[in-house]
């Protein structure tokens, strides 16, 4: 990469037109950090080269990113001193930076800090080790690396059975009170255009979509974050009324990617460009096809440059294919017989000492998923979802053997119960409880 051109030619005006900094700012990281770095004059006047606008820039870009004054100067040295050229680097990683921060913690430290304290739900040292975490690295580093990372590896402990509901409740509720706050301080648009961002109904889980609204905002965009739950019966008149240019969605469930699926083909009758994300779409990657509108990816990062994209350029749409006759026929059908076929299970495991919260539990999710994996048109989506709660009741004590039986009375009920309209689902409840024993094993 050519170097900018180091010869002084600009005035202070001049430089303050080009990168619209104040004048006692750059007066001040003069003196402070010498950065900028001018020369004087024989009047004394400063001035500066093509370089030195550069480098306040670059300095400017490193406070977007929610790094400090100080810390992003100590940044711009410490590459200097190891022979880099700190304008060859358009954004950080945590290697990056534990080149500045080497004598302190690390990302990785503070997280693993973090999480011992949200497991102990000592919210005093968990507050403490967040405040030096945004005092040393920009706030994009830190919900990423500590906030979004933390999160997930208490989830997966308690996936293990090696953390409880409660901790990962803690956990998930600062987190959340850590974004608002920083979404209410974020600054102001600088961007023309509009996300709107929301959670489709029975859609609790609210971090991944607040984390991209808070990055989006400091993207410059203009961001209305609606949060969890929103019904798609109100979404019509909500975007009538905000007027977006461009509708998110998240999902983490089945469940809910078909309550999304509905609220963006209603988007694509009111002509208003939508995009997607969640888990399950990580987890089911063919569940990407089921839904009309722009697929998000499978970060948080990934999803701000597909945003990026679709905000300056308006691509044309995915639409997915209009659901299969047979496939409504056997949702409805389904939808008014799941109640006989949970009744045929409870009797038929009665006196297999299956506790009740679980059986309750079980049918609830099974049933949801199916009737899910039918309004999308594909009933083969529910597989991956129950091979997942399959390692989940192993973890919890609930035996092979006992979801083997639950499998069969299941399949057994539903032949019962469903005529043949249910053929989808009947058939493919073969298939799993032909294959049961490899899914456990």
């Amino acid at each position: 990469m050519a170097l900018p051109q180091k010869t002084p030619t600009y005035n202070l005006k001049a430089v303050l037109s080009e990168t619209g900094i104040k004048a006692h700012t750059i007066r001040a990281w003069e003196k402070k950090y010498g950065l900028p770095r001018p020369v004087r004059s024989k009047g004394k006047h400063r001035i500066y080269t093509q370089h030195d606008i550069s480098i306040v820039k670059w300095l400017m870009a490193r406070l977007d990113e929610g790094m400090t004054i100080r810390r992003a100067a100590e940044l711009w040295g410490n590459i200097e001193e190891k022979g880099g050229d700190p304008l060859d680097y358009a954004t950080f990683q945590q290697d990056d930076l534990n080149l500045v921060f080497e004598n302190g913690d690390t990302l990785g430290d503070l997280r693993q800090a973090w999480i011992r304290n949200c497991l102990k739900f000592d919210e005093a040292a968990t507050e403490k080790f967040l405040t030096q975490a945004f005092a040393i690295y920009p706030i994009k580093m830190v919900c990423l690396e500590i906030l979004q990372r933390g999160l997930a590896e208490i989830g997966d402990l308690w996936f293990q059975n090696e953390a409880t509901v409660q901790q990962e409740h803690f956990t998930s509720e600062k987190t959340l009170k850590r974004l608002y706050a920083l979404l209410a301080a974020a600054p102001n648009p600088t961007r023309l255009g509009r996300v709107l961002l929301a959670c489709p109904p029975q859609e609790e889980h609210t971090f991944s979509l607040l984390l991209l609204s808070l990055l989006l905002r400091y993207q410059g965009w203009n961001v209305v974050h609606l949060g969890a739950n929103v019904p798609t019966s109100q979404l019509e008149s909500t975007v009538n009324y905000i007027k977006p240019d461009l509708v998110v969605l998240a999902a983490q469930r089945l469940e809910t990617a078909a309550s999304l699926a509905q609220a963006t083909e209603l988007l694509a009758e009111l002509e208003v460009p939508s995009a997607f994300g969640g888990s399950i779409f990580n987890l089911i990657p063919s569940l990407r096809y089921h839904i009309t509108g722009h697929f998000l990816g499978e970060t948080v990062e990934g999803a701000i440059q597909v945003i990026n994209k679709i905000m300056t350029f308006d691509p044309p749409m995915q639409r997915a294919k209009p659901l299969p006759p047979h496939y409504e026929a056997a949702r409805k059908h389904f939808d008014s017989t799941q109640y006989l076929i949970d009744f045929d299970v409870r009797q038929k495991l009665d006196k297999e000492n299956i506790p009740f919260v679980y059986l309750e539990d079980t049918n609830s999710r099974f049933k949801r998923d199916i009737l899910a994996a039918l309004s999308l048109g594909n009933i083969a989506l529910v597989s991956p979802g129950f091979k997942l709660a399959q390692q989940l009741m192993k973890n919890y004590g609930i035996s092979s053997e006992m979801q083997r039986k639950y499998v069969a009375a299941y399949h057994q009920s539903a032949t019962k119960r469903l005529n043949s309209d249910g053929q989808i689902i009947t058939d493919w409840l073969s298939g799993l409880e032909s294959t049961f024993s490899q899914y456990s094993a």
